[in-house]
């Protein structure tokens, strides 16, 4: 899996997990993604989608 959103290009975040005696660990945020049919310059594919697209009305969907 890619682990980046096809419509905005969203990917990974990185950061760090910092504890309460403030240890400190890598860690990664990933986007929300979900396999769906959409259409991608006017022509139908399965692609991986951030949920944010799905809702916001940037993904077309395709049945």
């Amino acid at each position: 899996m890619s682990k980046e959103c096809a419509i905005c290009g969203k990917k990974p975040r990185t950061g760090n997990n910092v504890s309460h005696a403030h240890n400190v660990s890598k860690r990664r945020w990933l986007p929300n993604l979900q396999k769906i049919r959409v259409e991608i310059d006017g022509k139908p594919r399965k692609a991986y989608v951030c949920t944010q697209c799905i809702k916001g009305g940037k993904a077309k969907k395709v049945f």
